[in-house]
């Protein structure tokens, strides 16, 4: 998001989105009903966001100052790869709560919040681009991880975000880049996508978001708190979820949501609308690739993860059931065996290699 253009715009200013407000709130009386029965008690609720690490703090090129966390294994062996994960559209790093739960301990873990998100610096408007998203992904490679095997993990931005680096470095693929998982992503056209909504109102929807995101950016005081209303979460869990998930985890996605600027979302959405990297996706051969999506996910749907599988034979392709745009938080469990049979093919890869050498 995250490439959340719907779930950001309509998050916090969903009130410009009317159309997508009224069609969420036809179904509001059934829809509290299944969020209050699968609500978590107080007792059960994890305390997601609540992991933290090693903090360092890198500059870019550019100046800008990224916010990283790093998880050292505590044995040699699990510090044999290290693995960089790059989160979504107006969200943060805390996005990977659950995977980061999972994997600690079996690998080196990377966190960062990407540029004017999260703990990160603001940075100029004129940076916020997917390809300046590349390049700071190259830095925090350079400054962390400057030797040994890497798996890339991303999510629709941050999976940009990746295409993104390997566009601008396709050495790196086989050699440093050992893996690739890209979750709920895509590699343009995301003008294309109908946000779940009957076709010409999608198309007026992504016309008119970037403007009304402007509009909004410079009125910023008029949609302060809106996300924590009732239909702010509706929308939220419309445009995150593929199912009756908890009203906590609902919450913890409209945080991360609120808690970004709109004159940063504004300044990304165009960036979304014109990202294109059909043609880098062919690099991705040189290494593991595992692509996730939910089956319900309205932001970027199974056809743009499809066109990604297609593009890179051999791939491994999971569409996951009853989820939607935000499926590492919605189906934890599923994603995170998923990614451990990335890593023990990566793993073996390496070992492989060195029997070979």
């Amino acid at each position: 998001m995250d490439l959340s253009s719907a779930v950001r715009v309509a998050g916090r200013g969903a009130a410009a989105f009317g159309v997508v407000a009224a069609g969420a709130a036809v179904g509001v009386l059934a829809e509290r009903a299944l969020v209050r029965r699968s609500a978590l008690s107080a007792d059960d609720e994890p305390q997601l966001g609540a992991l933290r690490g090693e903090v360092r703090e890198i500059l870019t090129p550019d100046g800008t100052a990224l916010h990283v966390e790093v998880d050292e294994p505590e044995d040699l062996v699990s510090s044999d790869v290290t693995i960089i994960f790059c989160h979504g559209y107006a969200l943060t790093h805390d996005s990977w709560h659950y995977q980061r739960e999972h994997l600690r301990g079996s690998a080196r873990l990377v966190f960062y919040d990407q540029r004017s998100h999260g703990r990160s610096q603001k940075a100029s408007d004129a940076s916020h681009h997917i390809d300046q998203l590349g390049r700071d992904l190259a830095a925090v490679i350079d400054a962390i991880a400057p030797s040994g095997p890497i798996v890339l993990i991303g999510h629709s931005m941050g999976g940009m975000s990746v295409m993104a680096y390997a566009d601008q470095n396709p050495e790196a693929f086989g050699s440093r880049i050992r893996g690739v998982a890209l979750v709920a992503t895509t590699a343009g056209n995301v003008q294309a996508n109908s946000l779940g909504l009957p076709g010409p109102l999608g198309k007026i929807v992504h016309s008119w978001a970037p403007p009304i995101a402007q509009f909004l950016a410079e009125r910023e005081h008029w949609v302060d708190g809106w996300s924590d209303s009732d239909l702010g979460l509706l929308i939220t869990r419309l445009y995150s979820f593929g199912s009756p998930t908890s009203d906590h985890a609902g919450r913890f996605v409209a945080q991360m949501l609120a808690n970004t600027s709109l004159e940063v979302v504004a300044n990304f959405l165009p960036a979304l609308h014109v990202h294109d990297k059909h043609d880098a996706l062919p690099v991705f051969q040189k290494a593991e690739l595992l692509v996730i999506v939910g089956s319900a996910d309205r932001l970027t749907p199974p056809e743009m993860s499809e066109e990604i599988v297609e593009a890179v034979p051999g791939a491994e392709f999971a569409v996951l059931g009853d989820s939607g745009h935000m499926v590492m938080l919605e189906r934890p469990v599923e994603v995170n065996e998923l990614l451990d049979g990335l890593i023990a093919r990566v793993r073996r890869d390496l070992v492989s290699r060195q029997g070979v050498a």
